[in-house]
């Protein structure tokens, strides 16, 4: 069950209060995290992690860090395509299910704060994320994060909900979300808020377009939107400006 202490209505008063509950609430669902997202994507959901994976334009010897990694679809990806892979995720048991799966590189996975990441600045080439963006307790913090720790050049890529910027048409989504939540939540856990969340979540999105603004705000240069799923799903694609000194010896060797 999710804290009774803090009811769904009040996770999203202050970061601390979203932390509290997004913790509580990814432990209890955990186990049951795989069947649900591929059951809230119609069975689609491996299809777009790999379209997100043939975007970032992942190469050998990349080093890349998934951040909410759940339980390692993305970090796998990655690291089959001969990248160096860290595994992050503020779950411990999301970590323990990622690392029953079986898979032939090795990838170090650690329980983390996206928000305050335990990694040294310009470590990396590459930054994936599946549903991190949305449920991140401060999402301007959590980019400020992210461009602090990639390489000039890197790529931040996302793949996450959209908030349909159309009133009739997000009222129905959110309906719908809402209706299969409670049921599943109620069904699996004796708790309909358990799935509640996810629309609850999308209405305090900023959307697809926000979110590229925010992206901007923090410095990442080169933003596209993707829509997926008819735009009820959205990839972001984002790069951390290189440096002059990096542009001037790009320059020489082209």
């Amino acid at each position: 069950m999710t804290d009774p202490r803090l009811p769904l209505e009040q996770a999203f008063g202050t970061p601390e209060a979203k932390r509290r509950y997004t913790r509580r609430l990814f432990a209890t669902i955990a186990d049951r995290y795989d069947v649900i997202t591929r059951v809230l994507s119609f069975g689609r959901d491996q299809r777009w992690k790999l379209d997100l994976i043939e975007r970032a334009g992942v190469l050998p010897g990349m080093r890349a860090l998934d951040l909410a990694c759940g339980t390692g679809d993305l970090a796998l990806l990655a690291a089959s395509r001969g990248a160096s892979v860290v595994g992050l995720d503020f779950t411990a048991r999301m970590i323990e299910l990622a690392r029953l799966k079986p898979h032939g590189r090795s990838i170090y996975w650690v329980v983390g704060d996206m928000g305050k990441l335990p990694v040294a600045s310009g470590r990396f080439d590459l930054i994936t994320t599946g549903y991190g963006l949305r449920n991140v307790p401060d999402l301007r913090a959590a980019l400020a994060e992210m461009y602090r720790v990639l390489s000039p050049g890197g790529r931040l890529c996302s793949l996450d909900f959209n908030r349909p910027e159309s009133a009739v048409v997000r009222a129905v989504y959110l309906t719908y979300l809402t209706a299969v939540g409670s049921t599943l939540g109620f069904v699996l856990h004796r708790d309909p808020d358990t799935y509640r969340y996810i629309p609850a979540s999308i209405r305090r999105y900023p959307g697809a377009h926000g979110v590229a603004a925010l992206m901007r705000e923090a410095g990442f240069e080169g933003v596209e939107t993707v829509p997926v799923l008819g735009g009820f799903m959205t990839i972001h694609l984002a790069t951390k400006a290189l440096t002059r000194r990096e542009e001037a010896r790009v320059t020489r060797t082209s």
